[in-house]
């Protein structure tokens, strides 16, 4: 098989993003300022909350690194919101529910993803918050070009803002009309949020009292009262189809501020890989690494069927793992050392054969059986019904129809400081807009479970795990590289066939984002109604033919996806000598690489 890539784009300083390319012209703008990788990343974040709101928002998450020039590792600056103090088990299910809804109001957790921007830009960056908001404020005020898919998923969801989410049909419809791709496009409701809180934080006086005042007004002050009136207030339809309040309370927003925490990491054939820590999926593609350690994967077919079979199985291991054990560790004891270990890599390693598995199997971790049993039992119920309201996960929509999710950023600056960020919820589809914020809120509360006893078990106070998962490397030469990806369920398996590549294959950047991608959906999906597809493999067509017809014969249920149809991945690497390099997949013509 053959397939063509474009170079590598190199400079001094630059970003690679999945984004809106107005977010990417904002963010180097930013940099060529004297901004940071921090300052630029913010900035981006707020411009996306605008001109991507099917992809993410202001009420919504991120799970972010800074990785500082000086410093030998980086930071975890965590996003993720926690369950509202009264989003207990026993109260979801005298709702009448199984599951958490996929949208609607008992959908949503605190909205995390403003606070981690806040503690980004005040610790990492050197621009004023005037200086980072001013463009998002200005295209949510004056309007930019509407997207094509934005358009579509208004288009879609027009009569649930007109019959069941009336606050969010004066946003979304304009003059009662869906808007049309490329017209000018403005939310005038989230312009005059931002302009409030800009304007009550420049009362504080300095650049870092600026920040902590927005902060408070955010989590203890108007933004915090709208959110808890509009949750008092409203009753409306979820992705069950039925109409159910939420819980969410200016309280709960006032208990939360974002955290930062050191990342997990693994070493492997001389590089040493860092991902967020097991609220999120990141440890899925570190023990991925680990099984794989001692296959001789320089001598694969980086595009044949041995290879697509072995990451594949891998995965499914990781992920059977990921639903038995990960979650918030501040409420778990998560046995992440014996996970990330190699004699238990080892273990796990010898259940792969040439065949593909059907079953799903945890590793056996002492003392934690009946969570390992608890998660195979979940996973060979058969699936609820699913209403379409609001559900899924954005980034995978070509794929499946109605999902719906993310974007992601990475930065280097010129000093090479480094941002690797992904921001998503407060999906246009996830919930009614609040009308004095422009904006609705979020649905990653979709990701606990409602059954007691597990790491992931709705309880106040709980990360829900979420699949936001940046990613960030040294490499043998000291090469620092950081990379990510939309895509829900699909982010660490996209980004697992992207660094073997790189590591293993002399794969440069766009080249290991080029070559053919797959996924497999055997695991048990994150997102509303939580199903799974049993020893499924989704490959693009590039594969060709003949491997994929092998990898049927290996007892893989393979699909065929359109071509170029998979992954939005991106990366950028900063060598030690200074020379940028940065790469983005031309997969759905919506994600840059620039630099200078």
């Amino acid at each position: 098989m053959t397939f063509t890539t474009r170079p590598e784009l190199q400079g001094s300083f630059g970003m690679a993003a999945s984004t809106h390319w107005i977010a990417s012209a904002v963010g180097m703008k930013l940099l060529e300022a004297g901004g940071t990788a921090a300052d630029a990343a913010v900035g981006m974040v707020f411009v996306l909350n605008v001109v991507e709101p099917h992809l993410n928002g202001p009420l919504g998450d991120m799970s972010a690194m800074v990785w500082p020039a000086g410093d030998d590792a980086p930071t975890v600056v965590c996003g993720q919101g926690v369950a509202p103090q009264a989003a207990t088990i026993e109260h979801y299910k005298s709702e009448g529910l199984a599951l958490v809804p996929g949208s609607g109001m008992l959908a949503t957790v605190v909205p995390g993803a403003f606070d981690a921007l806040m503690v980004m830009l005040r610790d990492h960056g050197r621009l004023t918050l005037r200086e980072v908001m001013e463009p998002a404020i200005y295209y949510a005020g004056h309007g930019h070009p509407m997207l094509a898919r934005v358009a579509g998923d208004i288009a879609h969801l027009a009569p649930i803002f007109r019959e069941e989410w009336p606050t969010s049909a004066p946003v979304w419809l304009p003059g009662g009309d869906v808007p049309k791709a490329g017209e000018l496009f403005a939310n005038p409701g989230l312009a005059g949020f931002w302009t409030r809180l800009l304007a009550e934080a420049e009362q504080a006086g300095g650049r870092k009292a600026e920040i902590e005042a927005a902060r408070s007004a955010f989590y203890e002050g108007f933004v915090a009262e709208a959110i808890d009136e509009f949750v008092k207030q409203t009753c409306v339809i979820d992705a069950t189809g039925e109409r159910r309040k939420g819980v969410l309370t200016g309280d709960d927003m006032a208990r939360w501020r974002a955290p930062v925490e050191t990342p997990l990491s693994v070493e492997t054939h001389g590089a040493t890989v860092w991902k967020c820590g097991p609220w999120t999926q990141g440890p899925v593609l570190l023990q991925s690494l680990r099984i794989l350690e001692q296959d001789p994967l320089s001598n694969i077919d980086p595009a044949g069927d041995a290879f697509v079979h072995l990451v594949t199985e891998t995965l499914k291991l990781a992920f059977a793992d990921r639903e038995s054990y990960y979650g918030d560790p501040d409420f778990s004891d998560i046995p992440t050392g014996l996970l990330l270990s190699s004699d238990y890599a080892r273990d796990r390693r010898a259940l792969i054969t040439d065949n593909a598995s059907a079953e799903q199997r945890p590793g056996e971790v002492a003392g934690l059986s009946h969570l390992a049993d608890a998660f195979v039992q979940r996973a060979s119920r058969k699936a609820v019904a699913d209403s379409g309201i609001g559900t899924g996960e954005p980034t995978m929509a070509h794929l499946t129809n109605q999902n719906r999710d993310t974007v992601h950023i990475d930065v280097i600056d010129q000093w090479g400081n480094a941002v690797t960020a992904t921001p998503s919820g407060g999906w246009l589809k996830s919930n009614p807009v609040i009308p004095s914020l422009g904006v609705p809120l979020n649905s990653r509360a979709q990701m606990f479970w409602l059954e007691e006893g597990l790491p992931t078990s709705l309880a106040p106070g709980r990360r829900p795990r979420t699949t936001l998962s940046p990613s960030m490397a040294r490499l043998a030469d000291g090469t620092r590289l950081a990379f990510g990806t939309p895509g829900g369920d699909q982010q660490e398996q996209w980004q697992l066939i992207f660094l073997l590549r790189h590591l293993h294959h002399g794969f440069n950047l766009q080249e290991a984002i080029d070559a053919p991608l797959f996924h497999t959906g055997h695991l048990q999906a994150s997102f509303y109604p939580r199903g799974t597809r049993p020893a499924h493999l989704m490959v693009e067509p590039a594969l060709g033919e003949q491997e994929i017809g092998k990898l049927r014969a290996r007892g893989h249920r393979v699909e065929v996806s359109e071509p170029w149809a998979i992954g939005r991945l991106t990366a950028a690497s900063r060598r030690p000598d200074g020379l940028l390099k940065a790469a983005a997949t031309p997969r759905l013509m919506q994600v840059y690489a620039v630099g200078r």
